[in-house]
């Protein structure tokens, strides 16, 4: 015990097995995660498990001789090893994100300021590398789950608002099958158009290596480079430095030029991966759209009619609706709770009305 210390209460020994064991299991999550990934990113999350080292041998020097048994840490941790384990995605980072920012030193005096700080710190590191796996996936995710959240609602809407005007269950099936194909057909044919348009587009803005080619025939008094970094949105004052620098290697290089600097600001990811391809979000979204547009036809597929079968395909969509808004909570690192629940109620809420509508049209046409 540290001199000067007061002897520690059972609680405080309770507490400190906890934060122990609890960074132990935090430190095996991130040792996981560098298993699964290689270079920087490797590198970046030893990092963390060795902070996280740091941390566990605070308390044991705290602890004494009362370490005790080894302990579990808390559940989420274990869930969150498990999943590292086994699939090492950017949703076990988003997790990792979140646990980091639940830390409980900031209000505890046993704990370091430093390591308070650290946890403050590792949240943003693990931001930083969750982020790019959401650049990586974002194009197709955002398809995927427009496509879903579409299907679901728009189709249990027409399954539920043409089911209200009380046309037989046949009709009701034929209907949303007929909603399913149009709306996956139009989903996949929108998303193709949109990603190729926003491709051209960047593909318009990249800068053509070709007048790197002739940087070492520029004439240096003119130095018409310097529009280029002016263009690309440098200020004349920074422009023309960059442009006299970019000169100067070519004049020590005898005409070895350093192509790579004729850029003035090289993106940090690849815009066009970010955006996805063409066909890879068509064909998401025609799939996840036809899937989600599936399950309130459901009901009537297997024979069911009337109330059950309006109650069942509400739940079904309502269950898919809470799924997806929890992924999308997790993904971008806010409450899945919330976002699920805000999900479910904006899907239910537009079935609703359009449910409301068909009872109107129903009793006016009858």
């Amino acid at each position: 015990m540290v001199a000067g210390r007061q002897e520690p209460t059972d609680a405080d020994i309770r507490r400190w097995r906890q934060y122990l064991a609890d960074e132990q299991a935090e430190a095996a999550v991130y040792r996981d995660l560098a298993g699964r990934r290689t270079g920087e990113e490797r590198e970046i999350l030893l990092a963390l498990a060795e902070a996280e080292g740091r941390h566990e041998a605070h308390w044991r020097d705290l602890l004494g001789d009362r370490v005790g048994a080894p302990r579990s840490g808390a559940l989420r941790t274990r869930v969150l090893g498990l999943l590292a384990r086994r699939f090492g995605s950017v949703f076990v980072l988003a997790l990792a994100q979140r646990a980091e920012a639940r830390s409980p030193y900031d209000g505890d005096a046993d704990a370091t300021s430093a390591m308070a700080a650290d946890e403050r710190i590792h949240e943003e590191v693990v931001r930083g590398l969750a982020a790019r796996g959401r650049q990586r996936l974002s194009g197709t995710f955002r398809a995927a789950v427009f496509g879903i959240n579409d299907g679901l609602v728009s189709n249990l809407a027409l399954v539920l608002g043409i089911g209200a005007t009380g046309v037989p269950a046949a009709t009701i099936l034929f209907t949303g099958l007929a909603g399913l194909l149009a709306g996956a057909l139009s989903m996949g044919a929108g998303e193709y158009v949109s990603v190729r348009s926003q491709r051209e587009l960047l593909e318009a803005s990249t800068p053509n290596p070709a007048p790197r080619t002739v940087l070492s025939h520029l004439d240096v008094a003119a130095n018409e480079l310097t529009l280029v970094y002016r263009a690309q949105g440098m200020s004349a004052e920074d422009a023309e430095e960059h442009a006299r620098e970019v000169l100067r290697t070519v004049a020590i290089a005898t005409g070895a030029v350093d192509l790579s600097r004729l850029q003035a600001a090289p993106a940090e990811v690849d815009e066009h991966e970010a955006i996805g391809t063409g066909m890879g979000a068509a064909v998401s979204s025609f799939c996840f759209f036809a899937s989600g547009a599936l399950l309130p036809v459901l009901p009537y597929l297997f024979g069911l009619t009337g109330v059950v079968a309006v109650l069942i395909a509400s739940v079904l969509v309502g269950v898919a609706l809470l799924a997806t808004g929890a992924v999308v909570g997790l993904l971008s690192g806010g409450p899945p709770l919330k976002r699920a629940l805000r999900q479910l109620l904006i899907g239910l809420g537009a079935a609703g009305v359009t449910y409301a509508l068909g009872l109107l049209f129903g009793t006016t046409l009858g």
